[in-house]
């Protein structure tokens, strides 16, 4: 189509608009439809001559723009794009040209053509097609709006996307759990006061009747420093910023504690909308005669604390943070890194800030009771919410009413009964087949859905109990790697591991269960239970770095009493070391005691050869009768020996069966303390030849 066709034809659909607009309150389609069939052009052509001539029709409207007349044309879009003869963005399109040329004013008279058609939005026409287009447009009006002063245009702007949008739409959900790290709050310092220009007179005239109060500048510090842990929460799970939120919480918290509200003052307040200037908020009163409160971020001057601490709503606001932040510090979320998890410690510090902050509330006029109760319910909403999300925000598919269309009618005035459809149920099968079928697939039918899955997990009831992962015991190593890390002169005494009670218990149970040096005899008493540890700890220290493979030929560096490394002379040559040994010129400078430290210490690096079961039952039938005499000596009581006599009668079963769990159940079943066992029993002559 040529440029002098387009135009012509363009006029004519113009025409066709102006007159199907003037024609009565509801624009009439069926003339654009005679119109659109008179032109036998391509139908992609003739759905773009339409777009323009509505766009035309708008901008030659816009210097006497009618919000009667902009929605009757936004109408005749709709109804176009639904005959097919214009494209399904049209209509959006004309949304943006009129939201690009008005004021802010006008733009938000007009919203409600946005707002009111929703569910056209969400057809399929025009959802595929417009959703991207619409989410430009609140976009930028988002951006043109100020967040303060617009606050209700903004959330009506926000409500309609929340409308709009399917609700699991990812792009408006925060799946990754990004925090607005740009939202400052910054405060003055010390001696910064503010310059008044942006301080009313009744604000003036407050700050002179409480001049004589004056300010704590730390808790002042305090106080607005944890708005940066409000606005970042990740950084408390980290250690010296968790230390430093636990000061200034306390301290504020106990502040609100101290600073008791007047009832009627506040609830006077809070029933006349009349929000105190201190905490940031005006007031400006509409020809109605309705309060519309201003928004603003926080005024932090030095002078306005003490006002603020005595205002309820501004109570309300920084009690609301806690609860937020402790929520979520508690929560498991799917995209915390593995490092943000809380010790059992500081969950029980959070659980106890929570009960103080919701006392606070209850105790913060007007009507504490009930908003804290509010408060609770939301915040349970939110815990929803957020498992929704770790579960990675599954589709969500409400019910379908039943259809009561042919439901007949109950009374004479034409009104249909309600009537609840009952969904058929299904027969359910006995419980014979039920088990027989699960007899088939190997499980077990215990008749509670848990019951079942529990009895499932394995169905070797032995093979579970020896699984691995029922062995909780954890390993030295590990348990005392930070305790190890500690000994580090520079790490101060009172925030090392062994003085923390749970860990001190624990501690001695591990070193019952793993360690040889619990048992170590020693002159000194124990006077402290973590001096007892520490001692311990160094010589785990020890034994853990003798332990390690290091290169060849190098060993590892000794640590003495004090937690220092010892300097080590350079290894020897062996052939050399061992002449001197022999016979060389040094061989009396080698101390006694010093070598028998390092054949201890050389033993304690091996591990001891135990008794085989071959040499255990051959040793069974030597000893016969005899071994209710050795069962004693091996740490077996009468009960047992009785359970040995049960199992069988031949003898020498039952000392082969005794032998097999001494050797199952000692970690020290070497042949050594056998024959020493034997030889206190005179039966050392039934050993020879096997141990």
């Amino acid at each position: 189509m040529d440029k002098t066709d387009f135009e012509k034809t363009r006029y004519e659909f113009l025409e066709s608009i102006s007159q199907a607009l003037d024609f009565g309150e509801q624009p009439i389609i069926k003339a654009l439809l005679v119109t659109n069939n008179t032109y036998l052009i391509g139908e992609a052509d003739k759905k773009a001559i339409w777009d323009q001539a509505f766009r035309d029709k708008f901008l030659n409207d816009s210097p006497f723009f009618s919000i009667p007349l902009f929605e009757k044309l936004l109408q005749l879009s709709l109804d176009c794009a639904v005959a097919l003869i214009c494209s399904p963005t049209l209509p959006v399109i004309l949304l943006t040209d009129a939201f690009d040329i008005l004021s802010l004013g006008k733009c938000e008279e007009i919203f409600y053509m946005v707002e009111m058609k929703v569910s056209t939005w969400k057809q399929e026409l025009f959802f595929n097609q417009c959703k991207n287009t619409l989410l430009r447009l609140c976009n930028d009006l988002l951006r043109r709006l100020s967040r303060s002063q617009n606050t209700v245009f903004c959330g009506r702007i926000l409500l309609f996307l929340a409308k709009f949008f399917p609700f699991s739409e990812r792009s408006g959900l925060n799946v990754v759990s990004e925090f607005n790290l740009d939202n400052l709050t910054t405060f003055g310092g010390k001696e910064d006061l503010s310059d008044g220009s942006d301080i009313t007179e009744k604000e003036k005239d407050a700050m002179e009747v409480e001049e004589s109060l004056g300010s704590d500048y730390n808790l002042y510090k305090k106080f607005w420093s944890l708005q940066d842990f409000f606005r970042n929460p990740n950084q408390c799970y980290t250690k010296i910023p968790w230390k430093t939120f636990c000061l200034h919480t306390n301290d504020v918290l106990s502040a609100f504690s101290t600073i008791k509200l007047d009832e009627r003052r506040n609830r006077s307040k809070w029933d006349e909308a009349d929000v105190s200037a201190d905490v940031g908020i005006d007031e400006t009163s509409t020809n109605a005669g309705n309060v519309q409160q201003y928004f603003a971020k926080y005024l932090t001057s030095q002078n306005l604390l003490e006002l603020q601490l005595g205002d309820s709503n501004f109570r309300r606001y920084i009690l609301l943070q806690f609860l937020i932040i402790f929520q979520y510090l508690d929560s498991p979320v799917k995209f915390k890194q593995e490092t943000h998890k809380l010790s059992e410690e500081q969950t029980t510090w959070i659980t106890e800030a929570t009960d103080q902050v919701y006392r606070l509330l209850k105790d913060t006029p007007p009507d504490g009771a009930s908003f804290a109760q509010s408060i609770r319910h939301i915040l349970k909403r939110e815990e929803l919410w957020s498992n929704w999300k770790n579960d990675g925000c599954p589709e969500f598919r409400p019910t379908i009413a039943p259809n009561t269309d042919d439901i007949p009618n109950d009374s004479s005035n034409g009104e249909k009964k309600t009537v609840a459809v009952a969904r058929p149920r299904r027969m359910k099968r006995s419980l014979g087949d039920q088990i027989r079928e699960a007899s088939k697939r190997h499980k077990c039918i215990i008749g509670n859905a848990e019951m079942n899955r529990l009895w499932n997990l394995c169905p070797d009831n032995m093979a579970a109990c020896r699984s691995k992962d029922r062995d909780f015991l954890p390993t030295l190593e590990h348990y005392f790697e930070e305790a190890i890390e500690q000994l580090d002169p520079s790490v101060e005494s009172q925030y090392k591991r062994v003085n923390e009670a749970n860990f001190g218990w624990r501690a001695l149970r591990l070193l019952a269960r793993r360690s040889l040096h619990f048992f170590t005899h020693g002159n000194t008493p124990i006077t402290r239970l973590p001096d007892y540890l520490e001692t311990h700890v160094r010589k785990l220290a020890k034994d853990i770095q003798q332990s390690v493979n290091v290169l060849p030929n190098v060993k590892p560096e000794p640590v003495d009493d004090a937690g220092e490394v010892e300097q080590m002379e350079p290894e020897a040559d062996p052939v050399s070391s061992t002449s001197e040994i022999e016979g060389g010129p040094d061989e009396a400078n080698v101390k006694p005691d010093e070598v028998e430290e390092a054949v201890e210490e050389e033993n304690l690096g091996k591990k001891p050869i135990l008794c085989t079961m071959e040499q255990l039952v051959l040793l069974a039938k030597e000893i016969g009768i005899k071994w209710k005499l050795l069962a004693p000596k091996l740490g077996f009581g009468p009960d047992e020996v009785e359970y040995f006599e049960s199992e069988t009668t031949e003898v020498e079963l039952q000392a082969k069966k005794m032998f097999q769990i001494w050797l199952e159940n000692e970690t020290d079943a070497t042949p050594e303390n056998l024959l020493y066992s034997l030889e206190g029993l005179g039966m050392l002559n039934s050993a020879q030849g096997i141990l």
